[in-house]
């Protein structure tokens, strides 16, 4: 039986579609089967196209809500008296969304001027769909006994505040600004985010104290400045500017810098996400904007007012900024007309804001609590690892790992905007290697500022002291120290070395170095762990649905049955490392005894002899691709099979169909991969691709530090 979730507001304005998908995300990352619905669409004036939450729910999930019920013909329903008839049509839309889901969020309607049904509405669904209720609030100017009496209040709608349907109250938006009114404004002025750090704690205690146990407060989420700035585009938009250099126009709108003063004072403000509003004739400013741009001030882009455009000559001067994205916008109005304009801002996340809204969306998950979901999940069967799910569970474990690792490309911005996150987030304590000047000028490029906790080591400088380590290590091999000190110049060589004298808990490199020279030198000083016969990798592959094990796609180029068998139960332990139960398809172009040939032959031996290895396993193959992931294909080509039709694991017979099948899939299907991560080592080195994101390298830190923990574990087992 499914449990409904029905997500009402107290009044507009309260990031209700917001909630409701961070309620989503943080089932999903859990991973429990959730669905969204929102029955009855609610469009605003300015809307276009398809339903507005339903929309941003399909952007920043994998679910694919039903269409809403036209709010029109909500409406005509209402008002020729067949409510239930409406009633019947919102339980069928429900009905879309609970397949295969354990809980659905649904979005319940807000009262305004002109659907002042809404709260009547929304307990007439409560009810028809037997669903506990949730009540989203944002305190504006309201203090917390006000909001406290404000949720009891709304919660008499739908049966009392002690009610068993109530589960509880979220408060969103918290120490956001506002004007008289209570409304959230967005304060262009200043670029902090003003939170009062004691705020949280009052509105708990209040809370506690005038609303009965069984009725909780889930979650107080903060208002966070950058989950609310507009893109320059948006602003763009607003005032009806046009571009002179449109540049990077998603560049984000933290505050507004006037340039009415003088040159000096103008550009103390310029920090990043600033956008300068000046007379279009003040050259100087627009020169001294671009310089800073280019000094790494990260600007967010210029506003000329006065309709009036910078001399040919200056804009000339101004290019080097302009070729790297610096926006400038022009328009005829004057400075204080276009500072008028932006109280007017809509502050709803933009239907083409991706960005923004899964960031606001993970923002909510991290500040709600999920005491509330056990007693209601009536069947969860097998535990299913959603992308979201396996991604919060890398995080957590790595957190807990607290391990170092040692990113030899340090002079790369990805690596070191990758480290700078792991160092946020606390998903590892990374080690920077390069030239340390070079890394900060790098990091200010990127409005970005490296923390102080974060070692960097300039191995020009430290490289030295290796020199005899490194021969004894590879005297066997006729290393000299000459040819060591040599070696050593390559920072890849130099933490490779050190990981292995455990000054470090794992490498990551690969983003500028190729695969080979990241492997060799693990191979020559970290070896291979005992009983295991080749170094072999997997990737993540993060489905919309659950995520994946593919493997090998990146090292072994024609491996034999006996590698083959190796490879498929070193992946199987990964895949169970990680929390995805293992069910191993041997993959080939035939399923069974259907087909013949020498490629065929060598998988059903591997198969053989993964199953005589590991008894325990559920291995199984030759098996296709269709064979091993559907079920009506699995039943009509190897209906005995315990593997084929719920794969979990997959191996492929070479590198070309492995590497060829993984980038297929990562690219037609959208779909994140992670990896590759190498099996096999005494300690953990993980390769990255070239064209690596930094959420690739991110997630591959986070990777390397968990394996450093299991090799730990395993290193104390064997003593």
């Amino acid at each position: 039986m499914t449990t409904a979730i029905l997500v009402v507001p107290t009044e507009q304005r309260v990031g209700l579609t917001t909630v409701a998908l961070g309620l989503v995300h943080a089932l999903d990352r859990e991973g429990i089967p959730v669905g969204f619905c929102k029955p009855i669409s609610q469009p605003h004036a300015s809307d276009t196209g398809p339903e507005r939450s339903t929309r941003l729910a399909r952007m920043v999930t994998s679910l694919n809500p039903p269409e809403p019920i036209p709010v029109s013909e909500a409406e005509k329903l209402l008002g020729h008296d067949q409510e239930n008839v409406l009633l019947e049509e919102v339980i069928a839309r429900y009905e879309q969304a609970a397949h295969q889901a354990s809980v659905v969020i649904v979005e319940g309607l807000v009262d305004t001027e002109e659907q002042p049904y809404g709260t009547r509405l929304n307990a007439k669904m409560a009810q028809s769909l037997d669903a506990k209720i949730i009540i989203v609030t944002a305190p504006g100017r309201d203090t917390p006994r006000q909001v406290a009496d404000t949720v009891e209040v709304i919660a008499r709608a739908y049966g009392g505040i002690r009610h068993d349907r109530m589960l509880g109250a979220i408060i969103n938006l918290l120490d956001a600004p506002v004007d008289q009114t209570g409304h959230i404004r967005f304060d262009f002025s200043r670029a902090e985010n003003g939170r009062h750090p004691g705020h949280q704690a009052e509105y708990r205690v209040e809370c506690a104290r005038h609303w009965p146990e069984s009725f909780k407060l889930l979650g107080c989420i903060p208002w966070e400045r950058e989950l609310s700035a507009p893109r320059v585009r948006d602003i763009m938009q607003l005032i009806g500017a046009q571009a002179l250099n449109e540049g990077q126009l998603n560049r984000r709108v933290t505050h507004v810098v006037l340039g009415a003063s003088t040159l000096v004072n103008s550009c103390q403000e310029l920090r990043p996400g600033a956008m300068a509003i000046i007379p279009g004739d003040r050259d100087d400013l627009l020169l001294a904007i671009c310089m800073a741009t280019m000094g790494g001030a990260h600007v967010a882009g210029v506003l000329l007012a006065g309709g009036l455009k910078p001399d040919l000559r200056v804009w000339k001067l101004c290019g080097p900024a302009l070729d790297v994205g610096l926006p400038v916008l022009t328009m005829p109005y004057s400075t204080l007309q276009s500072v008028l304009y932006l109280p007017h801002l809509n502050l709803e996340v933009p239907l083409d804001d991706r960005d923004r809204m899964q960031q606001a969306v993970e923002a909510v998950a991290s500040h709600v609590t999920l005491d509330w979901k056990e007693p209601l999940l009536t069947r969860i069967e097998e535990r299913r690892l959603s992308p979201p799910a396996f991604q919060h569970t890398l995080v957590e474990r790595a957190r807990k790992a607290n391990k170092r690792i040692i990113l030899p490309e340090g002079n790369e911005p990805r690596t070191i905007e990758a480290a700078i996150i792991c160092h946020q987030r606390g998903l590892a304590r990374c080690v920077l290697m390069g030239d340390g000047g070079r890394m900060h000028r790098l990091a200010a490029r990127r409005g970005m500022s490296i923390p102080p906790d974060i070692e960097i080591i300039d191995p020009t400088q430290i490289d030295h002291r290796y020199i005899d380590a490194m021969v004894e290590l590879r005297q066997h091999k006729g290393l000299t120290p000459g040819l060591a000190e040599e070696e050593l110049h390559d920072s890849v060589v130099l933490g490779t070395l050190m990981l292995q004298l455990g000054e470090v808990d794992g490498l990551v490199s690969g983003a500028v170095h190729t695969t080979a020279n990241t492997i060799r030198p693990a191979l020559q000083l970290i070896k291979t762990a005992p009983a295991v016969r080749l170094v072999s990798s997997i990737f993540f592959m993060c489905l919309p649905e659950q995520v994946l094990v593919y493997g090998d796609c990146a090292i072994n180029i024609n491996p034999n049955a006996e590698d083959l068998a190796d490879i498929a139960i070193q992946s199987a332990e990964s895949a169970k490392a990680f929390g995805i139960p293992p069910r191993v398809a041997m993959l080939s172009y035939s399923t069974g005894t259907s087909g013949a040939g020498s490629d065929v032959e060598k998988v059903k031996e591997a198969t053989r002899l993964a199953r005589q290895r590991r008894p325990d396993l559920l291995i199984d193959g030759p098996l296709q691709y269709d064979a091993a992931t559907i079920k009506t294909v699995a039943q009509s080509k190897a209906p005995d099979s315990q593997v084929a039709g719920r794969a979990t694991v997959f191996i492929f017979p070479d590198l070309n169909t492995g590497n060829t099948t993984y980038k297929a899939v990562q690219r037609s299907a959208d779909v994140i991969s992670i990896g590759p991560m190498l099996q096999g080592l005494n300690k953990p080195v993980n390769d990255l691709s070239r064209g690596a994101l930094v959420e690739d390298i991110v997630f591959t830190i986070a990777l390397t530090a968990i394996q450093a923990q299991q090799a730990a574990e395993q290193q104390r087992e064997r003593r």
